[in-house]
Order: structure tokens, then C-alpha cells, then sequence
């Protein structure tokens, strides 16, 4: 496995040309009640899931996103307003184990399509230490069910394996529009394709291999391409690590000639400054993608991961 977390103390802690789509469109709504609209009405958990659905759904699905942009998604908790819409909705698409209010919520809908992202490629344990702690995020579990990580959408192979997935679940559902949901799958599919040649590529000579992120998120595109991520995770990302572990990850970073500490854009650079501290490093952002906001290097998925892509590339001294 080529991912290394450690827990510290509890005082411590894209664009999209091909169909024309960019970022989610009219047709999706953060807030808009599901049902009645005319189309095939999806409730999505959160941003990787909305934008599966409207890029293949395209002009015959009405997306509504539970999860507000900028909104932490581990943290959310159900309005009783959406599982109303829920249960208005023809199909739900959610990623098991990331979202229990979400969870919950879907096991209890009669809703007929139940899409678990989850099923639909493999999901693997990752920086759980001996002790069999699993890394936490802001008070939650940051595991996955069955102690799995969740953060499939990060690796461009599995995320087009789910993308399949969904599409094959679109056609079944309405299949009417079987069609259209073929042809757009294929190209999103494609794109991801043309997205994971240029990681591995762009990643294949490196100066180093490991990087620090405050945000366990990256195992499965660590483990893809060939690099090791070094997690500062705790039970919140915005404490300061202990002195110990600031010198600990200070020695690695020398040792394996990290430059740089990479923080998430929906929470303070706080301990990625403190990290990188009298060590002389760097900090950047290494988005998650688990909403698009303002402050994100994109528009979209795809837009969000190429700018990741730059950020590897300059951190780990692509050649």
C-alpha cells in the first residue's frame, strides 16, 4: 500500500468542452424540491455524485445535490425538507459509508432507483494504523463502511468504473432516453481515460515520490500513480499537530524530499503552516473535489483535477 498515516494526539489534530456541459447546469439545483419535473428526477449526495448525474444524464435529468457547495460533506445532516424530495425523486446516487445521515435517508426512501457508488468498483482499507484506529475528520469517522476509504472519485480509473455503473442504472431506469445515456457515458468515460494518461505521465518522473497533505483523501490516486501520501490526520484538520509531530513530518519531508504541505480548500491553511514552519516549506492546495466553490482551481471535476495534477507535478519536482 502506498499510503502512510499517522493519528496524531487528540491536543493535536476542471473543463469540460466535449458536450459542452461545464460545470453542473440549469438543470441541477442545490435546493429545489425533486419530483414532477418533467424529466428523470436524480438526488445526488454530493458533488462527484451530481456531476456523474448530470454529465450523463445531460438534458434528461433534473439534478437536485444535497450537499451545499463549500458544505463539508462528512457533516452533513438531512433537512427534513430533502427527504422529502427524496422520496418525490425517480433515482438517488450516493456513495455508502461517506454520508450516514445520507444513509439512513436512502434506506428508509421508497424511492425505486437506488444507485450505492460504492457497489460499482472497489473500495479499499487505507491508513488504518496496528492499533486499528482509522483516521478521523472533524469528529466524524473518515472511513468508509467496514472501515474502507470513501475517496473513490480522487482516482480517474475507478471514478469512470462508477461512471459506467451509473450509466448502465440511467439506461435501466429510463429507457427511453437508453440511448443518450450510452453516448454520454462513453464520453465522460473518455475523458476520465484521457485524465488518467496525463497523472500517469505527468507523475511517472518525479524528484520524490511523497507528499504531506492535512486531508487523508488521496490514498487511491497515491496508490495509482505510484506515490505516498503522508497524512497528517486527526480529529480536526484546522488544530495544530503536536511539536512531535511537526519534527517527525519536518524529518520525512528532508528525508524524502518533500517540498511542499498541501492543504484542502474547504478548511483553513492553518496546519499546513505550521507544518511546514522553520522547515522552509511550501504550502498549496490539493482539492478533494468534495464541492466546487469560488475558491476552487476550476469549474469542474475534471477542471479541479488537472490543477491538482500541476500541483503534484511542481511539489514533487516532475522532470
Amino acid at each position: 500500500m502506498n499510503v502512510r498515516r499517522r493519528l496524531i494526539s487528540g491536543s493535536a489534530i476542471a473543463a469540460v468542452t466535449a458536450l459542452g456541459v461545464g460545470t453542473l447546469s440549469a438543470c441541477s439545483d442545490s435546493s429545489a424540491a425533486s419530483g414532477d419535473t418533467g424529466k428523470f428526477d436524480v438526488v445526488a449526495s454530493f458533488y462527484p455524485m451530481a456531476y456523474l448525474a448530470e454529465r450523463i444524464g445531460g438534458s434528461h435529468v433534473h439534478v437536485t445535490t444535497l450537499t451545499s457547495p463549500g458544505q463539508e460533506p462528512h457533516d452533513l445532516e438531512i433537512s427534513p425538507r430533502q427527504i422529502g424530495g427524496l422520496e418525490r425523486s425517480d433515482a438517488v446516487l450516493y456513495l455508502k459509508g461517506l454520508q450516514p445521515s445520507v444513509d439512513k435517508a436512502v434506506d428508509q426512501s421508497p424511492v425505486r432507483t437506488k444507485i450505492d457508488a460504492a457497489t460499482l468498483t472497489t473500495l479499499e482499507e487505507h491508513g488504518t494504523e496496528a492499533g486499528g484506529r482509522a483516521a478521523e475528520h472533524e469528529g466524524h469517522d473518515h472511513e468508509g463502511e467496514n472501515g474502507k476509504d470513501p475517496h473513490i472519485w480522487l482516482d480517474p480509473v475507478r471514478y469512470a468504473e462508477v461512471a459506467r455503473g451509473v450509466g448502465r442504472a440511467f439506461e435501466k431506469a429510463d429507457p427511453d432516453h437508453a440511448a443518450d445515456y450510452k453516448k454520454n457515458t462513453a464520453a465522460l468515460v473518455g475523458q476520465l481515460d484521457e485524465l488518467n494518461t496525463d497523472f500517469r505521465e505527468g507523475l511517472a518522473h518525479t524528484r520524490s515520490k511523497v507528499f504531506i497533505t492535512t486531508h487523508a483523501a488521496f490514498g487511491y490516486l497515491a496508490e495509482r500513480y505510484g506515490l505516498t501520501e503522508e497524512a497528517i490526520s486527526g480529529l480536526d484538520p484546522e488544530s495544530e499537530p503536536s511539536g512531535a509531530r511537526v519534527r517527525e513530518l519536518q524529518r520525512l519531508a528532508r528525508t524524502d524530499g518533500v517540498s511542499t504541505v498541501f492543504y484542502e480548500t474547504l478548511v483553513s491553511d492553518k496546519t499546513a503552516k505550521t507544518v511546514a514552519g522553520d522547515a522552509g516549506l511550501k504550502t498549496d492546495v490539493l482539492d478533494p473535489i468534495e464541492g466546487i466553490t469560488e475558491k476552487s482551481r476550476g469549474q469542474d471535476y475534471l477542471a479541479v483535477q488537472r490543477a491538482n495534477l500541476k500541483a503534484l507535478q511542481s511539489a514533487l519536482g516532475s522532470k
